[in-house]
């Protein structure tokens, strides 16, 4: 399991820019979902989710 968390960490390091476009993009999902009930909640989770890939935050809001 450690092997696989190692490449995703790899993974997320490399490519900040899509990981950060899909968790923006996942972010959005649920704010559609919910009826935009929690955004304030899910945009705090994706901005601090986005710190903790790569170089941070690369999409602009």
């Amino acid at each position: 399991m450690s092997d696989f968390l190692n490449k995703a960490k790899d993974f997320a390091g490399k490519h900040d820019e899509q990981v950060d476009q899909g968790l923006e993009k996942a972010g959005d999902q649920i704010d559609e979902r919910t009826g935009a009930k929690y955004s304030q909640h899910v945009d705090r989770g994706v901005d601090e989710a986005q710190k903790r890939t790569g170089e941070g935050d690369t999409v602009p809001r």
